[in-house]
Parts: C-alpha cells; structure tokens; sequence
C-alpha cells in the first residue's frame, strides 16, 4: 500500500513522529487529532476537538517520561504504573486497580499492557478513512491484545475495534478496562455526567479521608446519593477545585453502554459508547485537590469515567466478588467501542453507534 504522508488534507495518519523520544503514531480528520504512544501502552496521550481548540485528556504534575531513560528510586511493591502516569488514557488489562500475586505472577497496579510497547502497521491511509492496528503480548500472563483504532472524514469519533486471546493452556481471569481521565481546560464546575446508570457502590475502605461519600455504601438510583452525613448528593455534578473532596465509586445497572460529559458553559462535550456486556460497570474516579500525600499532595483537578468488565478495584477484590472475566485456553473475545467530541449540548441523552450524540 502506498502512503500518501504529505497529505494535509480530510484524513491522515503516520507512525513516525516521536513524543519524548517515544514512538507516537497521529491520526486526524478535519475535526479531530488523536496521538497515540506505542512504546507505552497505547496511551492517548492526546484526543483534541479541533474547532474549540481542546484535548480533553488531562495532563498530570509528572510529565510524560520514556520508561527507557527515567529510573526510579526504588522499586514500588505496587508495580510501576504511577511512576510513569501522565494521564492520558490508558487501556488497562489484565489486571485492574490494585496489584496482586495471581498463578504464581506478580502483577502490579493496571496490569501489564498499560506500561510496554506495542506493535502498529497502518491498514488503511485514504482522506475519506485511516486505520492503524496495535497488538502486544503480555509477559507474566498468556494474554495476546490487539486493537484498531479508526477514523472517518467529517466525523468527529474514533472507533476501535478490539480483541483479546488467552494463547496459554489453562483458563486465565482478567478484568479489562479503559481509563480515560479529563482535566483542564475542559473540566471545570459547569461540567455534568450524563449515564444511564441506576446503581451506585462507593469504594470500601475509605477512598481518602476527604471522601465525602460514605465507604462501603451502595445506593439503587443515579445521580442523587447520600453523603456521609446524609445529606443528598449529586454525583453528575463537577464540584470546583476548592471543594477538596475525592471519591471513587462504581456506576452498574446499566440500561444502554455509554455516557456524556458535558461542559455546560462552553458547550462542549466527550462521549462514549460500548458493549455494556462486555463492559457492565463505569469506574468513576475524582480528585478535585481533595487527594494528599503520594502520588498527588493536592495538586490536581480531575475526572476519569472508565468502561471495565469488572470491579471492584484490584483483581484480588474482584476474584472474591466473583466478577472477574476468564478466557478458557485458546479463546478469543472481540468488541468494539467509540469516543466522541460534540458541541451545542449541555445535556446528553444518547451516544449512538456512528458517533453522533443526542441531547438538548
């Protein structure tokens, strides 16, 4: 296939940029511009709307870093993730949350995809359409992923299409996620969480101390929760940074799989959509300069809605509550998802399969 690398026009796409000295592959259409790191995970480490000019990924107080050029002090139990979180979005499989010790492997926090180099070849580079496709293998468990990323002139979503393979003898469980996390300039107080959610279960133990959620609790309704005096509160709702609060919790019952967040002053948003079979639980994770001591000291302000199989938190939480996936030898699990920009809306009421969102 020829490649048209000069192209400035409709679609385009290339895999020989570098960002820190990492392999990042940049696709764009007229609306949208998204750079992916190969030699770390996959990460997006950008996702740009074009005609308001915002990458709605969040960028943390600890700068992208080349795993190769970048030691630690010391090696954390947990594994390395967090050394090397820029924020970003990062696929996360096959483990989630917290690390454990599982046949025998150590697997450290979000599992080992999240954290190596993958592979790319280019599928398609036409202005109407571009494709690339990403794969690895992992290296303390038998798992082989792969996935492809796309996008379509005058669409601003970015479809992927996704596969996983147990190549190992034995059956293996896994929890597979998408972490995506917002910041600034996007999220700020005017923004709402629009999910067709209708469960609710806060994270137990106490997430930090200014939690204001009670730990443990489970609430059968969405957005409207109670807070640890038993007062209403409302979840969909980005509090300012001068709140100082921090939550984790997990949104389950899912009518349909996507959801919206929407900057309502400025009217623009980010959506998902995806198998909700596949990916039965949202994640939802804020740090809104409530988050002291490592890894955050108050710093930071901000949002992560993350699609999983499974929950809670760590594999060995997930193992006991019997919600962890398995993959038999030689099995196989294909899905496919989507993420969206919008604009105009300040509520969302859907997230279609072409990308295009209803709301009011």
């Amino acid at each position: 296939m020829n490649y048209n690398y000069d192209r400035n026009w409709g679609c385009r796409i290339s895999d020989e940029h570098t960002i820190r000295g990492l392999r990042t592959l940049v696709m764009e259409n007229e609306l949208l511009r998204i750079s992916v790191l190969l030699d770390k995970g996959t990460d997006i480490y950008e996702f740009l709307y074009k005609p308001h000019d915002v990458d709605f990924m969040w960028r943390g107080p600890q700068q992208l870093r080349d795993p190769r050029m970048f030691a630690s002090t010391v090696s954390r139990a947990s594994g390395n993730f967090q050394d090397y979180y820029h924020g970003g979005w990062q696929e996360v499989f096959p483990n989630g949350g917290a690390h454990l010790k599982y046949k025998g492997a150590e697997l450290g926090q979000h599992g080992e995809v999240s954290i190596i180099p993958w592979e790319c070849r280019i599928e398609t580079d036409r202005e109407d359409e571009v494709a690339a496709r990403m794969w690895t293998r992992t290296y303390r468990t038998p798992f082989y992923i792969e996935k492809t990323l796309r996008l379509k002139a005058g669409v601003a979503a970015l479809f992927i299409e996704e596969r996983i393979v147990n190549e190992g003898c034995e059956d293996m469980d896994y929890m597979w996620g998408h972490h995506p996390t917002f910041g600034h300039p996007f999220l700020d107080s005017s923004c709402r969480i629009d999910i067709p959610a209708t469960r609710v279960e806060v994270q137990s133990p106490l997430f930090c101390e200014n939690s204001m959620l009670p730990p443990g609790a489970a609430f059968d309704r969405w957005p409207i929760v109670k807070d640890r005096d038993g007062n209403d509160f409302d979840l969909s709702a980005v509090p300012p940074p001068e709140a100082k609060t921090s939550e984790m919790c997990y949104l389950l019952g899912l009518d349909d799989g996507w959801y919206g967040l929407t900057n309502a002053n400025r009217k623009i948003g980010f959506g998902m959509r995806w198998d909700k079979e596949i990916f039965p639980v949202v994640w939802l994770w804020e740090v809104f300069r409530g988050n002291f001591g490592y890894p955050w000291y108050g710093r930071t302000y901000n949002l992560a809605l993350e699609p999983w199989s499974s929950h809670p938190g760590g594999m060995a939480n997930a193992l006991e509550r019997k919600t962890t996936r398995r993959l038999g030898p030689g099995e196989s699990l294909e899905t496919s998802l989507l993420a969206c920009a919008y604009d105009g809306l300040s509520q969302v009421s859907k997230i279609n399969a072409d990308g295009s969102v209803e709301g009011k």
